[in-house]
């Protein structure tokens, strides 16, 4: 082998001064060199400066001095034309590096099944840059990588060091990372261990351990409960490794508290390996000995559980969150759960609390909740100081699809590039390669604050459940398959070969888990199953639950606070920093706020709504707000954020009144929100679950936006605590109200809402003055045993001149259900011979065809709270009126939807005696509401006179 300093390396100093001009040259115009020179310079440039900087406009000085550097001691020179053959050569090398570290993972040694060959990459070879045999003992710079303390290194040198580092059984996806030095720390830490951890004999049994977990739980099951759906992570066992091993290394790095998101695939073992829930509570579950505990239940790999994991440097609390079939709805649930540990721990931005999101590979490709989780994940309001996406990639999806079949991009995790999370593809079958991986991903978080993927690569050895038949439609995987000893049996022999253990030690560490396995069940076939279950709730803590009887939700004595408090509190709110400059529509929003103040003004929505916040912070009780709009307001009514119209940057100038109210008032959170509905509003679900004190709201901009989180609304918020016992106090607001505007701005859907009711699961609330939607605001966050309150919230209304309310109206009143006709004297009511009961917006409509006409023998009622149904307040109000011998119910919506339907039940047992029913609605339409405003208003026109017909 030739020595480089001295024959073959082109940094010697005879080139210094030609190579200096071809750097000036290249400064002032990039274009200007070749291609061959330009990535050179630039891969120099890579390196910090001499100074320390990393600025883009490096001077040539000190990358001259460099090649002087490398070229002391130099004393032969070659001719210039062998020496710009051997400084292309260089920057071919340097080439060669960087396609390794740009694509290296695409030759990696990746699938554990072997079932389909490895693609060539034309980039990864030498002689695609112009190298050949010769040139494998030459010596090149080696400068810009972490391999070796030397500078140098022969081309076959780098070559397997390449190798070793980036196509082995774990391949790293990194380069697009706009941050260079998060490029160099990638670069540092995987070129100088070449991808390899530093374990103990210790740590590998360890691991041997693990795997014997995984796989003897599945295996038991597989005996004991044969054709029993559990969705098997055999084939995947490696999950169990690199979980244990997120949380022991996290551990060591101050991680608190991990909070887990999964679907069906191994969740079972996950439960009992790794968040610890006793094997014979898993086992009452497949016996059927739990049915009882709840009204409705769910399948027992849906149901979550919170443990703790003893480690090291402290217990972690590890909580697997619920998770219904719909895939990865579940991942912005886990970001609230998450976010609120955090707020609740006092951490939040410090990284101690980790959510885990692990996906399917056809999943994480094919569900867009996925994308819009991770949009979210930096978001102000939202962020959790990134997540780990773990990918269980079993290489098909459900019974059929191959890759081709079920995404367009190369890698299934090809949607972390988005946001820059790096991306670390591992083989299952190399669980000390899924150790680094893991290390290197905690890691990462905690130094940068970002997600990070890792794909484990594996497979399934059964169908998509247990009783499926996977080779009917893959029959050439399902022979590798076949012919797979399995992860533990790999490893075992790895470590024997090794003699870190014996085959006797094997052999024990197998007997000894399926013992364990077999005294639990004899204990659950001992214990008597009672009334109770411990069942984990999302804070962390476990209670007993028990089968919630009927009217449970209860409410501590209702006080609203004395007008003087509320006086004090408004114009609290009413305040602004000197020479603070608002916008002239703010300033009269503000100035009439003052007016309702000091009294002289009737309270509209926004100070109602204001007032409620203000009284709750004030009483210990935190608020937050997140909505598209919902700083402002949709309808510019709310204006919770004032901005400065004479601020200079983004991040001054902004000034929140409610967060002034006192120095040791509660927290007031409003966030303008991302344009998603599902992910946004199961975040805020997630969060509600932990802050169960808060009041948590989620704003629609428009209620029928709602509908683009429908798998959010049936899965959690309405049936959360009828199938698990997770309960939730987040509240809605959905605007909702016919006015011209077009079907998608016309109406929440408020009967999708009333057809999900069912024991008292939720509160479905219409509320028409702003006396109304402070009491009800307060009288959620104040009772006891909450459940979701979805509030239809108005738009045209918010500005109503008659939809007022007086501050006395607000200190000594509450939230009432009904709503007498507070025009009539009770002297009128033996004259009332029809009564219509409404909800909503089309109150004042009524309100105003009976004035505008003369009408006197009909009383008009409000229905403000449509569920849990007033049935003896209105029953009690119908009474009032002896003569009436017609209810008519009337509502804007068509009469298929809005809550005519499903209410009709209930007004009938209401009615007066003698009294008929009937409805004035607009004809069953398929859409919401016409996109005609002349269409609109005559049908709201005939409407309206048609409930007044007797």
């Amino acid at each position: 082998m030739m020595t480089q300093n001295r024959t073959t390396s082109f940094l010697f100093g005879e080139n210094v001064p030609y190579i200096e001009g071809l750097y000036e040259t290249y400064l002032s115009d990039p274009s200007t060199v070749t291609a061959e020179w330009r990535s050179y310079f630039e891969a120099l440039r890579g390196v910090p400066a001499v100074d320390g900087s990393d600025k883009d406009d490096v001077a040539h000085a000190p990358v001259v001095d460099r090649f002087v550097e490398l070229a002391k001691g130099t004393h032969h020179t070659l001719s210039k034309g062998d020496a710009l053959q051997l400084a292309k050569k260089q920057v071919a090398v340097q080439s060669l590096i960087a396609a390794y570290r740009m694509v290296g993972t695409r030759s990696a040694l990746l699938d554990p099944l072997q079932w389909t060959p490895t693609a060539h990459v034309p980039d990864l070879t030498p002689a695609f840059y112009g190298l050949s045999a010769t040139d494998m003992a030459t010596s090149f710079s080696t400068a810009d990588t972490y391999f070796w303390d030397r500078d140098t290194a022969t081309l076959k040198e780098i070559v397997d060091a390449l190798e070793d580092t980036y196509c082995g059984t774990l391949g790293a996806e990194y380069m697009y990372l706009a941050d260079a030095a998060q490029r160099q720390w990638w670069q540092m830490r995987l070129e100088s261990t070449r991808a390899r951890p530093l374990l103990s004999a210790e740590q590998r049994r360890h691991i041997l351990e693990r795997l014997t977990a995984a796989e003897g739980l599945e295996k038991y099951l597989h005996t004991r409960y044969v054709g029993q759906k559990r969705f098997s992570l055999e084939g995947g066992e490696a999950l169990i490794v690199l979980l244990d091993e997120l949380i022991s290394f996290g551990s060591s790095l101050g991680l608190k508290s991990v909070v887990l998101g999964m679907a069906h695939r191994g969740r079972l073992n996950v439960l009992v390996n790794t968040v610890g829930k006793p094997p014979q509570v898993l086992f009452d579950e497949f016996d059927g000995k739990t049915a009882h505990l709840l009204p409705a239940g769910d399948v027992k790999y849906h149901k979550g559980f919170t443990g703790t994991m003893e480690t090291q440097h402290g217990p972690v609390e590890v909580v697997l969150a619920f998770n219904p079939s719909h895939l990865e709805i579940v991942n912005p649930v886990v970001q609230g759960i998450a976010r609120a540990r955090a707020e609740k721990l006092g951490v939040v931005g410090d990284g101690a609390v980790m959510p885990v999101e692990i996906h399917g590979d056809v999943a994480i490709s094919g569900q867009g909740i996925v994308m819009e989780t991770m949009n979210l994940g930096s978001t102000k309001g939202h962020g959790t100081g990134g997540t780990v996406h773990i990918v269980v990639n079993n290489q098909i999806g459900f019974t059929t699809s191959d890759p081709s079949e079920s995404r367009s991009t190369f890698y299934c995790t090809d949607i972390a590039k988005m946001i820059e999370a790096p991306v670390l593809h591992v083989n299952g079958d190399d669980p000390e390669a899924v150790v680094a991986a893991v290390r290197l991903a905690v890691e990462y978080r905690a130094t940068f604050g970002k997600s990070v993927v890792i794909d484990l690569v594996c497979f399934r050895r059964h169908g998509h459940q247990e009783q499926d038949t996977p080779n009917i439609t893959q029959p050439l995987m399902y022979r590798s398959i076949a012919g797979h000893p399995g992860a533990r049996a790999i490893y075992a022999k790895k470590l024997m070969d090794d003699k870190v253990v014996t085959a006797e030690e094997v052999d024990a560490c197998a007997s000894a888990y399926r013992e364990q396995l077999i005294e639990a069940k004899a204990e659950a076939e001992l214990d008597i199953v009672s009334d109770a279950i411990a069942l984990p709730n999302a804070s962390g803590s476990v209670s007993k639950v028990v089968r919630k009887p009927k009217n449970s939700v209860t409410e501590i004595t209702y006080a609203p606070p004395a007008r003087e408090e509320l006086v004090a509190l408004a114009h609290k709110i009413t305040e602004v920093p000197q020479d603070f400059s608002l916008h002239p529509l703010v300033t009269k929003v503000i100035t009439g706020r003052r007016e309702m103040a000091d009294g002289t003004k009737l309270l509209d929505w926004g100070m109602g709504e204001h007032l409620a916040f203000a009284s709750l912070l004030a009483s210990g009780i935190e608020v937050r707000i997140s909505g598209q709009d919902s700083e402002r307001g949709t309808f510019s009514h709310r204006h919770a954020v004032l901005n400065n119209q004479q601020r200079v940057a983004r991040d001054e100038g902004r000034y929140i009144p409610l967060a002034h109210l006192s120095a040791d008032q509660a927290r007031f959170t409003v966030n303008n929100s991302i344009l998603s509905e599902a992910a946004v509003l199961a975040f805020e679900y997630g969060y509600s679950t932990v802050k169960e004190e808060a009041l948590v709201i989620w704003e629609a901009q428009y209620g029928d936006f709602a509908n683009g989180a429908q798998v959010v609304i049936d899965n959690f918020i309405v049936a959360g605590e009828s199938k698990w016992g997770q309960t939730s106090g987040l509240t809605m607001f959905l605007p909702h109200g016919q006015e011209g505007a077009g079907p998608e701005h016309a109406s929440a859907r408020l009967e999708r809402y009333l057809q999900l009711c069912a024991l008292e699961n939720i509160q479905v609330c219409q509320p028409t003055t702003p006396a109304q939607i402070f009491h009800l605001l307060r009288r959620q966050a104040t009772q006891r045993g909450r459940r979701p309150l979805i509030v239809m919230t108005p738009k045209s209304m918010l500005r109503h001149p008659e939809a007022v309310s007086s501050l006395d109206q607000l200190a000594n009143g509450e939230f009432r259900a009904v709503l007498g006709d507070s025009e009539l004297k009770p002297a009128a009511y033996d004259a009332i011979e029809q009564v219509i009961v409404c909800s909503g917006k089309i109150y004042f409509e009524l309100l105003e065809h009976r004035r505008k006409n003369g009408i006197t023998n009909t009383a008009i009622v409000r229905l403000e709270q449509l569920y849990p149904f007033p049935a003896e307040q209105l029953a009690a109000e119908l009474a009032l009126y002896k003569n009436a011998r017609a209810v008519v119910w009337s509502q804007e919506e068509a009469r298929n939807q809005g809550a005519w339907k499903v209410i009709e039940e209930d007004l009938r047992k209401a009615l007066p005696a003698n009294a008929i029913l009937r409805d004035s609605s607009r004809p069953a339409m398929a859409s919401t509401a016409p996109g005609h405003p002349s269409m609109h208003t005559a049908q709201q026109a005939a409407l309206v006179a048609g409930a007044f017909k007797y």
